[in-house]
C-alpha cells in the first residue's frame, strides 16, 4: 500500500470514528476499493493504529476533562471524575471479554465481507434514526448504564457497526444526557484501543520496516481528522441530527450488499 493509500485511509478513519457511521466498515469498504494488500495481520494492525491515532485526538479534545480525571485519581478523591473513571473501567469488560475469548473470528471479519459490513451499517441506521427520536432525558451514569454501553461497544467490534452511533444511542436510549452520553462514548474507547493495539504488537510478528512511513501517515491524518470529526460529532448530538447520518448509513449499507453480490 502506498503513502497516498494510507493517508486517505487515515483521514476516513478519523472522520468515521466519532461520526456515527462506522469507521471499521469504511475502513473494510474502502479497503477494496484501494485493493489494500497487506495480509490479515497487518491489515488489522493497520485498523488499530489509525485508531490509535483517533483515541489520542479524543484525549486532546477532552483534555481538560481527562486531566481533572487524573488529579481525582491521584489525590483518591471520591467525586465525580473519580466515579466516571470507575465507570469506563466497567464498561471495558464486555469489550475485553470478547477480544481475549474470541480473536480469532475478530480478526476473521476484518476481510473485505462487504456483506456483513453492509447489514451492520443498516443496523446502525436504525439506532441512529430511534436515537434521535428520543427525548432530552438527565439521568445520572451508573455502574448498571455504564455496563450496558459497554457490551454495545462490545458489539461494535463488528464492522459496519458504528461504535459511537450505538454508544451513544443506547446512552440516549437509557435517558443520559446527550452531553455526557458523547463524553462517555468518545472516552470510554481509549483505554480498549491502547490495549487492543499492545497485544496485536505483541502478539504477531509485524515487519515495521517496510510499512512504518504507511503507519506514520495513516496515523497523522487520523489524528488531525478525528480531532475535528469529535468536535462536529458533539455539535450534532446537541442538536438531535443524527437523522443525516442514519440515511447516510442506510444508503452505504444497500450499496456495499448490491456491489457485493454483483462483484462476488
Amino acid at each position: 500500500m502506498d503513502i497516498l493509500k494510507s493517508l486517505l485511509l487515515g483521514i476516513i478513519q478519523g472522520l468515521t470514528e466519532f461520526l456515527p457511521v462506522s469507521s471499521s466498515g469504511h475502513l473494510e469498504i474502502f479497503k477494496v476499493f484501494l485493493d489494500f494488500s497487506y495480509d490479515s495481520t497487518n491489515s488489522l494492525f493497520f485498523t488499530l493504529i489509525v485508531h490509535l491515532a483517533t483515541a489520542l485526538s479524543a484525549i486532546i479534545y477532552f483534555w481538560k476533562e481527562v486531566k481533572e480525571i487524573i488529579m481525582s485519581l491521584i489525590s483518591f478523591k471520591k467525586d465525580e471524575n473519580t466515579f466516571f473513571a470507575f465507570y469506563i473501567l466497567v464498561s471495558m469488560i464486555p469489550a475485553g471479554l470478547a477480544g481475549y475469548f474470541f480473536e480469532s473470528e475478530i480478526n476473521y471479519l476484518f476481510n473485505g465481507n462487504l456483506i456483513l459490513v453492509g447489514f451492520m451499517l443498516i443496523l446502525t441506521s436504525f439506532i441512529l434514526y430511534l436515537s434521535d427520536r428520543f427525548n432530552n432525558s438527565n439521568k445520572k451514569l451508573n455502574l448498571k448504564s455504564s455496563l450496558i454501553i459497554g457490551f454495545t461497544q462490545a458489539l461494535a467490534i463488528l464492522p459496519g457497526i458504528s461504535r459511537s452511533g450505538a454508544t451513544i444511542g443506547t446512552s440516549i436510549f437509557l435517558g443520559l444526557n446527550r452531553d455526557i452520553a458523547a463524553k462517555f462514548s468518545f472516552l470510554m474507547v481509549v483505554p480498549v484501543i491502547f490495549g487492543s493495539s499492545l497485544k496485536i504488537i505483541f502478539d504477531n510478528e509485524i515487519d515495521f520496516n517496510n510499512n512504518i512511513s504507511n503507519y506514520l501517515v495513516g496515523f497523522s491524518a487520523a489524528l488531525i481528522s478525528g480531532y475535528y470529526a469529535c468536535k462536529w460529532m458533539i455539535i450534532f448530538v446537541k442538536k438531535n441530527k443524527l437523522i443525516y447520518f442514519s440515511i447516510y448509513c442506510f444508503l452505504i449499507g444497500i450499496f456495499s450488499i448490491i456491489y457485493s453480490i454483483l462483484n462476488g
